[in-house]
C-alpha cells in the first residue's frame, strides 16, 4: 500500500497512477510471494502423502509375501485345513492390512487442496476489479 498519502487537492493525475501502478505492483510481489509459499507447503504434504502411500504399498507387498508363505503352513499345521483355505485366511489378513494403508493416504490426497489461498486471493482480487470497473 501506498505509505506517502497526500490530500486530494496536492495530488496530481499522474502521482495518483504512480501510486495505484506501485500498490499493483505490491499486491503482485505478496500474491507471487503467498504462491511460492503455497507451492512449498503443498510439496511437502505430497511428499508425505506419497511416503505414506508408499511405506504402505511395500509393507503390503512384503507382507502378503513373507506372511502367505510362512503362515499358510503354521494355518495347516495347527488346524489341519486344506492347503487352499489357509491361503485364502492369510491372503485375507494380508489384504485388510495393505486396505487400511491405501484408505489412509487415499483419505489425505480427498483433503488436499494444492494452492487455496493464493487462488482465493486472486479470485477476490478479480471480483474487486470487475466491481470498479462497473
Amino acid at each position: 500500500m501506498a505509505t506517502d498519502l497526500q490530500h486530494p487537492e496536492n495530488a496530481s493525475l499522474s502521482s495518483l497512477v504512480t501510486g495505484v501502478v506501485n500498490d499493483a505492483h505490491e499486491l503482485l510481489k505478496q500474491q507471487l510471494a503467498l504462491f511460492r509459499s503455497e507451492i512449498r507447503q503443498d510439496l511437502r504434504q505430497s511428499r508425505e502423502m506419497a511416503s505414506s502411500m508408499i511405506v504402505g504399498l511395500v509393507l503390503a507387498v512384503v507382507a502378503g509375501w513373507l506372511l502367505t508363505i510362512m503362515l499358510v503352513y503354521l494355518v495347516n499345521y495347527l488346524t489341519g485345513w486344506h492347503l487352499v483355505g489357509c491361503y485364502a485366511l492369510v491372503g485375507g489378513i494380508v489384504g485388510a492390512v495393505a486396505a487400511f494403508f491405501i484408505w489412509r493416504a487415499v483419505s489425505k490426497f480427498e483433503k488436499f487442496e494444492p494452492l487455496d489461498s493464493t487462488t482465493e486471493a486472486i479470485q477476490e482480487n478479480l471480483e474487486w476489479k470487475t466491481k470498479t470497473r462497473k
